[in-house]
């Protein structure tokens, strides 16, 4: 994705993911400082790791939601200068170890290449479901097919998914 088109999405998205934010950590300044990272996240993925993402809006709801979350814990916790470092080095750390987020990248890869194998249909079906959270019968009417059809195309990818995800950690 080059800089024009992450501009034509900054100007498409930028107002409805500051209105979220602002809804999500009840201030605008705040908000409107969120949903800028929003955007330099997306930047930095780079064209090959953008080009990736399917659904970009989708992407970044997901990111405005994290940085939202980690906004209110910071709050919550409020600020550990004020503690002397035994009661600080006493906290435990709950960020994921590098081994952890090594296998949780290797997974995203694993299940971005498993669902490149399912035919067009398929993956429309588990993107509008899974990504955008469509109802069945949103898809059904979407797509022009029966809802059943969209159960079966569901069920299908995530099969296919799983079965790829299990033989990539064996």
């Amino acid at each position: 994705m080059s800089g024009k088109d992450i501009r034509t999405l900054f100007l498409a998205h930028r107002q409805e993911l500051q209105a979220y934010l602002a809804h999500k950590v009840r201030n605008g300044e705040t908000a409107a400082e969120l949903a800028q990272e929003v955007f330099l996240r997306f930047a930095e993925q780079g064209p090959a790791a953008q080009a990736a993402i399917a659904h970009p809006r989708s992407y970044l709801y997901r990111t405005a939601h994290n940085l939202a979350v980690d906004h209110i814990r910071r709050e919550r916790l409020g600020r550990l200068d004020h503690l002397p470092d035994e009661t600080v080095a006493g906290i435990p750390d709950e960020r994921p170890s590098p081994e952890r987020i090594a296998g949780s990248r290797s997974d995203v890869a694993a299940a971005r290449e498993a669902l490149l194998e399912l035919p067009e249909r398929t993956r429309q079906v588990f993107a509008m479901t899974r990504i955008d959270g469509l109802t069945y019968a949103d898809v059904a009417k979407r797509l022009q097919i029966s809802p059943s059809s969209v159960q079966k195309h569901l069920a299908q990818a995530v099969r296919h998914v799983m079965m790829r995800m299990r033989s990539a950690r064996d």
